[in-house]
């Protein structure tokens, strides 16, 4: 009634790591792994972690991009010891600091399955995808006061992929928004309480490809009025373009930073007021450069009766997304949002880094006199 035992322990553990607790997870060769994310680490909590933990020292899990930032190939996440007696400003600067010194790769060993499901399970709960880990003999270990919650490894890899399919309406209303633009707001829930939004504008014609913006919510952009990106301006444009055209929806969606959350969007944000790309930036933090996946995109569509759509988009891996989730994609239509002294360098690693179509950025960076290959300074 209440979902398989997994599925409920992957929330449970999901909750913890949202809280800053450990969790404990199992893998099919019966190893019990005691984790804990390095995001909110304090003096306490690394004392009590370490307790836990005795007799084995702690180690730290971190990903493949992570590693490469320390100077560490990886194929994929690796483990390694704590420098002695590291505080924990220490152990945050080595898993986020885009000056950490190199790390000695014969001193790190392949993540095992138990570490790699936690990595999934904090990039879940928006925390940085970095881990302090324990070996335990025995699930006994979790028998503290109160109990650590005991997820099975391979229940992780299968969550996003249930959260997609337990997806409902939770409410729908009718918003009228400002320039006369009629809409119809559709909340979406899933099994986590996520909260994405359908945006129906007008009435759209489901027996023709409707014109469809999937916009990953930007605080920054939307709400404030950013200048150092163009999500703003995008989700206006997209609203009057769907007026002009007599409806379509876009999907207001919970990928703030692509998929990184709010705080990890702004730490990417720090770090690229120290100078690196928005590529860079999310790398350096250990993330992959986009986090995004679209199949809940792709479920709330089919939800509305909409399983054919002309994308209004600058991003060619939205439209692969969608068709790989079952969705009809029978054309792109750009959105070119003006440029900025503040959002030129962020656009221009879009387009030449991340493979985003933004042809009218070519045009006006000529003019200002930058060639097609720089990336222009703030």
């Amino acid at each position: 009634m209440f979902g398989s035992p997994d599925r409920v322990m992957v929330k449970r553990g999901l909750a913890e790591f949202r809280a800053g607790r450990p969790v404990m997870f199992s893998s099919a060769s019966a190893n019990f792994l005691i984790t804990l994310p390095v995001d909110g680490l304090n003096v306490a909590r690394l004392a009590a972690f370490k307790a836990l933990c005795a007799p084995h020292a702690p180690k730290l899990v971190i990903t493949a991009r992570r590693a490469d930032a320390l100077g560490v190939d990886a194929p994929g996440p690796v483990m390694l010891p704590l420098p002695p007696h590291a505080a924990p400003d220490a152990i945050y600067a080595l898993v986020a600091d885009a000056d950490a010194e190199p790390i000695d790769a014969g001193a790190t060993e392949p993540a095992g399955e138990s570490a790699v499901a936690a990595i999934e399970l904090a990039k879940l709960a928006q925390r940085l995808p970095a881990l302090l880990v324990g070996e335990a003999q025995s699930a006994s270990s979790a028998l503290i006061d109160p109990p650590l919650v005991v997820v099975a490894a391979k229940a992780v890899a299968k969550f996003r992929q249930d959260a997609v399919n337990s997806l409902e309406v939770a409410g729908e209303a009718k918003v009228p928004l400002q320039d006369g633009i009629d809409t119809r707001f559709v909340v979406f829930r899933d099994t986590v309480g996520g909260g994405s939004v359908a945006v129906v504008v007008g009435e759209p014609d489901l027996s023709k490809p409707v014109p469809v913006r999937l916009h990953s919510a930007c605080l920054t952009g939307d709400v404030f009025g950013s200048s150092r990106c163009d999500c703003g301006d995008q989700l206006r444009l997209a609203l009057a373009r769907l007026k002009e055209e007599g409806g379509g929806i876009i999907l207001y969606l919970e990928q703030e930073g692509r998929g990184l959350g709010l705080a990890n969007k702004i730490r990417a944000y720090a770090l690229q007021d120290m100078g690196l790309d928005t590529v860079d930036a999310n790398t350096t933090l250990g993330f992959d450069d986009d986090e995004r996946d679209y199949g809940i995109a792709a479920r709330m569509l089919q939800m509305l009766g909409c399983t054919r759509v002309l994308l209004m988009t600058n991003n060619p891996a939205k439209l692969e997304g969608l068709v790989e989730a079952g969705i009809e994609v029978s054309g792109r239509k750009a959105l070119q949002a003006p440029v900025n002294v503040h959002n030129r360098r962020y656009l221009t690693a879009k387009a030449m880094r991340a493979g985003h179509k933004l042809d009218h950025l070519v045009s006006v960076l000529a003019d200002a006199g930058d060639g097609p290959g720089t990336v222009p300074a703030e």
